[in-house]
């Protein structure tokens, strides 16, 4: 797409390949909200968006890519990659940030379908936007939160060499819950080797304003 090259964007780790997805992607990635995400009771997002049937959960899976396509801009973007594994759909690793081009800080998100949990793809998703961030962009700080109950995410954030920042209490469903912060410097984190970023000369200035 001439007038908006990100989705020429991709990134490359041993295993797993980074995108922001097509239409067609977009419909898997909605099959694999529809399978669901988490189990019954438990609930890993601030807003329930994956309490709802199946049907309407892809649904709503889908209309968020959307939405962050259409309100993208240099200071206030969020990159929602599709992950692939063999060419299947399996889960979404979002980047985002606010006046990137001052504050050289992003945050991250993510969610992969249940039936490919617990096979390291969450660990090594997470790792391709770091490097994405720290050796692509020049990112400073990386942040990242998850709710204390959310083990297998804080499992993946410790992993990496984060270090904690502090805790915030919020309404979840109801009940009170604690979030726990998470920050990595450029100076802790180990550029990877083995991960490969593609398409991002023609874009950069989508994600950092001060791109000359």
């Amino acid at each position: 797409m001439r007038h908006l090259p990100l989705f020429e964007l991709s990134i490359h780790t041993p295993r797993l390949e980074l995108r922001l997805p097509s239409l067609a992607q977009l419909d898997e990635l909605g099959d694999r909200a529809a399978e669901g995400i988490h189990e019954e009771g438990f609930m890993p997002f601030l807003f329930p968006w994956s309490d709802v049937p199946p049907a309407e959960r892809a649904r709503r899976a889908i209309r968020y890519h959307f939405r962050q396509w259409g309100e993208w801009t240099p200071e206030s973007w969020s990159a929602e990659f599709a992950v692939l594994l063999d060419g299947e759909v399996v889960g979404v690793q979002g980047v985002s940030a606010k006046d990137f081009g001052v504050t050289r800080e992003v945050n991250t998100g993510s969610w992969i379908g249940r039936r490919f949990q617990g096979r390291g793809i969450g660990t090594e998703m997470r790792r391709a936007v770091l490097h994405f961030a720290f050796e692509g962009l020049g990112a400073e700080w990386a942040v990242t939160s998850a709710f204390e109950d959310n083990l297998a995410s804080l499992g993946v954030t410790r992993k990496l060499g984060y270090l904690e920042d502090g805790i915030e209490i919020y309404n979840r469903q109801g009940k009170q819950v604690t979030m726990r912060r998470f920050r990595m410097s450029r100076a802790d984190f180990t550029p990877a080797t083995d991960i490969k970023i593609r398409g991002l000369d023609t874009c950069r200035s989508l994600f950092d304003p001060t791109t000359t």
